[in-house]
């Protein structure tokens, strides 16, 4: 940018570049995208059956992405690996419609033709999702594009070039001027000042609108009010004494429901209507039945703490956690039905089909009590953990046991199905593995020497813990004290009272399951079928 001055005139005001203005229309296209983004984001939070666009793009890439890809993302972003995709989708978005505006800048039909192939993979995206209106697919996805085109017309003609004056108003062919005002005056320029305000206005508004839109999709409630919690047929299960340790900063031997571990497929929490939905139970079987919410609460509910974990997660890692969870006998409502002998495995799916896959004789084994859960922790099943109803199966890794929203269970053969992470290189059977953890002293604390509390929490859901041992460097494995067991499917709490020398230490924990099988040291990435190895941290003693 440079500043004219003619003449025997009074200075001009600064003219702008043609690198400028494509600067602005690369800002022109990114906005109108956020647009788009955000008029769908508005559209499937007011209307059920609309779909999000951003929504729709990352289920798409959920179903297309290589093995790998899902461990990576966990290994990151952890409980917010679904925004960060989010992130990136709407980052994509506005980088791509960037350059759509700059060519928009030139040739506006162009740019429309590109909104339109957008729209189209939206769309697409959109009516692969079985909660999705197809009708209201394609509505959303008409309106949001039409919102952008007309959003990057508005911007673009803040850049538009205006010819042939001045800027001071003077013709540019003017014979009082001198050759060089004469180029000067010539040269495109556009309304900065005007597209800044343009563009703010559209910035803020895409924001909040879209802001909005996306907190009421995650809140909408359903369309009935959530059920009461039904009655535990017999006496309530309570934690027995001597089931937790006094031991500050250790994991609660029941977590918090607001703090338990999420990890699924769902980019927006399903919100599920239980005065119509239904749980089928079908495939082979010699009856197909059909449960509302009504019916499955009034068989008999008994409650059990089972302690669930994700296959994501590492070795010391925080995707598990234990709670007490209320609910109907799967067997029980698998006996309706009856099972043919041939029917080796149980798939449960989800309302938004999602899928997973079990061997029929772990649900059919006496040692564990397989369960649709209703409840978790005393209260109705929160939307995000599986309202209204989720299978808990003790003993297995959620992704192929716990499916949460279940509308349907299918009996079938181990060899006829894969359930959802089976093809993208994760274990068909996938038992959940002894495992422990150190939550004190955090890895490279700083503690004074003297008595030192060394706690965490082993897990070997459906086996028990029977032992957990710690190791101080190269010392010899020291027996550690463990809580009253809650129940062979649940953690425990477990505690070394270390008298700390000074320097720094490598603090090693194993834990031994109620089978006798001591935790492997070999350590092991968490696919295909979960982490193994010792976690270990290291302490400055002072």
């Amino acid at each position: 940018m440079s500043t004219q001055t003619l003449p025997g005139r009074a200075a001009t005001r600064p003219t702008s570049t043609p690198r400028g203005a494509d600067l602005a229309a690369f800002v022109a296209g990114a906005l109108a995208a956020l647009v788009a983004i955000a008029v769908a984001e508005m559209m499937a939070a007011l209307v059920s059956g609309a779909p999000s666009l951003v929504i729709a793009i990352a289920d798409l890439i959920v179903a297309l992405q290589p093995p790998g890809a899902k461990q990576l993302m966990v290994e990151l972003f952890g409980d917010a690996d679904k925004l960060v995709v989010d992130v990136m989708i709407v980052s994509a978005a506005a980088l791509i419609a960037g350059l759509v505006g700059v060519l928009g800048r030139r040739s506006f039909g162009r740019a429309v033709f590109a909104f339109g192939i957008a729209g189209a993979v939206g769309l697409i995206a959109a009516l692969r999702q079985p909660l999705t209106d197809p009708v209201l697919a394609v509505i959303t996805t008409v309106v949001a594009m039409g919102a952008a085109i007309v959003a990057l017309r508005l911007l673009l003609a803040a850049c538009a070039p205006a010819w042939g004056r001045t800027r001071t108003g003077t013709a540019a062919g003017d014979p009082a001027m001198d050759p060089a005002a004469r180029a000067t005056a010539a040269m495109p320029d556009w309304d900065r000042r005007g597209f800044l305000i343009r563009g703010g206005a559209v910035a803020v508004a895409s924001v909040a609108v879209g802001a909005l839109g996306r907190t009421l999709l995650q809140t909408r409630p359903a369309a009935a009010v959530a059920q009461p919690l039904p009655e535990v047929a017999g006496p309530a299960v309570e934690v027995p004494p001597g089931a937790e340790l006094a031991v500050a900063g250790i994991t609660p031997i029941v977590v918090p429901t607001d703090q338990f571990y999420r990890i699924d497929t769902a980019f927006v929490v399903p919100r599920v209507d239980t005065s119509t939905w239904t749980l089928t139970i079908k495939g082979m079987v010699d009856r197909e039945v059909v449960l509302t919410y009504d019916q499955l609460a009034a068989m008999p509910v008994f409650e059990q703490y089972v302690t669930i974990a994700c296959v994501s997660n590492e070795v010391g890692g925080k995707l598990v956690g234990n709670a007490l969870w209320r609910g109907v006998d799967l067997r029980s409502v698998l006996e309706m039905a009856g099972v043919q002998a041939g029917a080796t495995q149980l798939v449960g799916r989800s309302v938004d089909d999602f899928t997973a896959g079990f061997p029929t004789a772990w649900a059919m084994d006496p040692a564990r009590r397989p369960m649709i859960a209703l409840g978790m922790n005393g209260e109705p099943l929160p939307a995000q953990h599986g309202y209204p109803a989720r299978l808990i199966i003790p003993g297995l890794y959620g992704y192929v046991s716990a499916t949460k929203w279940i509308k349907e269970i299918e009996l079938t053969t181990l060899e006829g199905f894969d359930g959802y992470w089976v093809p993208l290189g994760w274990a068909k059977e996938a038992p959940i593995l002894t495992q422990s953890r150190i939550d004190v002293p955090k890895h490279n604390a700083s503690v004074a020497a003297g008595p030192v509390a060394v706690a965490g929490v082993a897990w070997a859901p459906d086996r028990g813990i029977s032992a957990v041992e710690v190791r101080v460097d190269d010392g010899p494995w020291q027996q550690a004290e463990l809580s009253n067991p809650l129940a062979t499917a649940a953690w425990v709490q477990w505690l070394l009272a270390w008298d700390a020398p000074a320097g720094r230490h490598t603090i090693r924990v194993r834990a031994t399951d109620g089978e006798g099988v001591v935790q492997t040291e070999e350590r092991t990435r968490p696919a295909p079928d979960g982490a193994r190895g010792h976690h270990s941290i290291e302490v400055a003693v002072a």
